[in-house]
């Protein structure tokens, strides 16, 4: 049997009403501009030309490309990490002050006797010292000697003119840092810091593993050289009439000689050699060009590491 038919004449019967796509029992006759979806007053929102739906609006936020520096790091409006490593070279060095005796726990040695407690019966010559260092499995000096610094009266007797060390370091590195920092990123700043000092305690380890060193000095040589990378990448002359480079140069060969020529070294180059893989790498691929190119500067300083720890072990 059919079914029914409306009669001849009859009005036809109306269609219902669109709503909300999110909202079934919400009425509606907005579209979105985007996507073409009846939206709700709670589920729109204004847009350069009539509105669109929530749903388009977060993908829109989720598809603006994050705005990068040159060098294709994310850019910040304060230098973070170089107020953060400046923060905790001062906190270590007020546990300095307060404990002196983690100096020679911490600093950068490669291989040494360490005195156990200057109360041990100094005749008990067995107990009172033990071997110390990075060749007898205390790694993390190649770090942490980067973070602590000359003491009044300690290691030089230079007293009160100690603290300069700590003083002129943490000028150079606000003064550095905040330019390097502002054209790498935050992470790709650290990652040239981090491994100018690791290889500034790799050249004191493998040149003069018995001679204990400290001071960010190595890491701050490291910026410098990454510092003069990027400047010649970028077509600045790093040189060319500015006074207060002239002066920091200064001040690093005066550090040097005070503390380890050595250090200031190994930072430096280290630091050239990561400022080229980051400043010099293509813009395709290029965060994974830098990520592979920092891993190889890693991976041969962690060679040298194990190399003379070999050689040193087997004396």
């Amino acid at each position: 049997m059919d079914a029914a038919q409306p009669a001849p004449g009859a009005p036809a019967p109306e269609a219902p009403s669109p709503t909300c796509f999110r909202h079934a029992d919400r009425e509606s006759y907005v579209r979105c501009t985007r996507c073409d979806r009846n939206v709700c007053p709670d589920c729109r929102r204004d847009a350069a030309v009539g509105y669109q739906c929530v749903e388009c609006v977060k993908s829109g936020h989720q598809s603006v490309r994050q705005a990068r520096t040159v060098f294709g790091g994310r850019i910040t409006s304060r230098p973070y990490a170089t107020i953060a490593l400046i923060v905790l070279n001062i906190a270590a060095y007020v546990l300095e002050l307060v404990r002196p005796g983690i100096v020679p726990q911490f600093d950068m040695l490669g291989a040494g006797s360490i005195q156990n407690n200057p109360n041990d019966d100094p005749l008990d010559l067995a107990t009172m010292y033990h071997q110390a260092g990075v060749a007898h499995g205390e790694w993390y000096r190649l770090l942490t000697g980067t973070f602590l610094h000359l003491q009044p009266d300690a290691y030089t007797g230079l007293g009160p003119i100690a603290i300069t060390h700590i003083v002129f370091n943490m000028y150079w590195l606000w003064t550095l840092g905040r330019v390097v920092e502002d054209r790498l990123g935050v992470l790709r700043f650290l990652g040239l810091y981090l491994l100018a000092a690791l290889g500034s305690s790799t050249l004191v380890y493998l040149i003069a593993p018995h001679t204990e060193t400290l001071g960010a000095s190595g890491a701050v040589f490291g910026l410098a050289g990454g510092y003069w990378i990027l400047s010649r990448r970028q077509g600045y002359d790093p040189l060319g009439g500015n006074q207060l480079l002239g002066t920091m140069v200064l001040w690093m060969v005066i550090s040097a000689s005070i503390t380890s020529w050595q250090g200031h070294l190994g930072g430096l180059l280290t630091g050239i050699a990561a400022g080229a893989a980051l400043g010099l790498a293509p813009r395709q691929q290029r965060g994974l060009v830098q990520a592979a190119c920092l891993s190889a500067v890693l991976l041969l300083l962690a060679t040298l590491i194990y190399a003379a720890t070999g050689h040193l072990t087997s004396i």
